[in-house]
């Protein structure tokens, strides 16, 4: 068993980065938004609320609710580019991180296949060189 104060979840850098901007109000606020934006309880409180304001507000061809529709749906596409904004970057710094890693892993393992190569070729160096010196086998006279 572990003890939960010693161990520590470690995030990916651009975890780490995109948790720590979670923390600032707007974003938390743009978040929320967004979530309820694209969930079926927003789909179903637009249409009760434009069928209620139809049938009891409007009498007219309903130039208030175009007004407000077009109002909410240009902040809406806001909100979603915000949230796009916030992936791309997240993206790009994971990509970013990811890239300097595996070019890190890639020095490693070269250097690694060049010390397995010199390690080759002083074992077949001491072979040859017991094998060039060991007695030959004598064919058998008849």
């Amino acid at each position: 068993m572990t003890d939960q104060s010693t161990t520590e979840l470690i995030h990916h850098p651009a975890v780490a980065r995109e948790l720590s901007r979670a923390e600032h109000v707007q974003v938390r606020i743009a978040d929320l938004i967004t979530r309820f934006a694209g969930s079926m309880g927003f789909v179903y409180a637009h249409i009760a609320i434009f069928a209620l304001w139809m049938i009891v507000f409007e009498k007219s061809p309903w130039p208030t609710l175009t007004l407000i529709v077009s109002l909410e749906a240009i902040f809406l596409s806001t909100f979603v580019m915000i949230g796009q904004n916030r992936q791309a970057e997240f993206q790009q710094v994971k990509a970013d991180h990811d890239f300097v890693a595996q070019e890190q892993e890639l020095h490693v393992n070269t250097d690694l296949t060049r010390v397995i190569e010199q390690l080759v070729r002083e074992i077949h160096a001491k072979v040859r060189a017991e094998t060039d010196g060991a007695p030959q086998p004598t064919s058998p006279s008849t």
